[in-house]
């Protein structure tokens, strides 16, 4: 399934505010999960830091180690399930709901239209 040109770059629009928006909310799960604001702090620097480490070099689109197909996909679940996992935790259940509907779609989607066009160039 190949997407319109404009759909395409809105489905790529909207992968880039999910990434962020799953960093910032892994932030703020990070500030809210402890008591102490040294160690919270900590926590609120080290999720999404771990989570772009992890993304960078698996995950993107220019990754440094390569991955076949559905490695990557395990490690946009891992990111965007934690990005869920926080939201629910925090007591935000639609919100996380409505956080992994998009993800999933989003992902599915550039999956099709990327597989489409690696077909057609070959």
């Amino acid at each position: 399934m190949t997407l319109s040109p404009r759909l395409h770059v809105v489905n790529e629009g909207l992968a880039f505010l999910l990434e962020i928006a799953a960093l910032a909310v892994l932030a703020w799960w990070g500030w809210q999960s402890v008591e102490s604001k040294a160690l919270g702090f900590l926590v609120a620097v080290a999720a999404p830091a771990a989570a772009a480490v992890l993304w960078g070099m698996f995950a993107a689109p220019k990754a440094r180690i390569p991955l076949p197909l559905p490695a990557v996909l395990a490690v946009k679940a891992l990111v965007f399930g934690a990005a869920s996992a926080a939201l629910y935790a925090m007591d935000h259940a639609a919100w996380a709901t409505t956080f992994a509907v998009l993800a999933v779609a989003n992902t599915a989607l550039a999956t099709l239209d990327r597989q489409a066009a690696m077909h057609r160039g070959a």
